[in-house]
């Protein structure tokens, strides 16, 4: 099998041959992928959070305290949605 990875295959999963590569429960690529979901929600929810703080008038400060972070770093991050 060609070790070239197609456009498509971003993952890389279509170079694996299964003649060499071993089975295996999948158990662990699951339970990553459900992490994975779980920070992609976990991220949508805070920037939805801090959208809802400034919408009410709390300050960059404020965010930035409950971030545990400087308003500065604050407002780079959330500032510009």
């Amino acid at each position: 099998m060609s070790s070239k990875i197609h456009a498509n295959d971003l993952n890389g999963l279509g170079s694996l041959d299964p003649a060499t590569t071993p089975a295996r429960d999948a158990t662990h690529f699951r339970n990553i992928r459900a992490a994975r979901a779980k920070v992609a929600q976990a991220e949508a929810d805070l920037h939805k959070a801090v959208a809802e703080a400034r919408a009410a008038g709390d300050s960059w400060t404020i965010i930035g305290a409950a971030l545990e972070t400087t308003r500065q770093a604050a407002y780079q991050r959330f500032g510009r949605d």
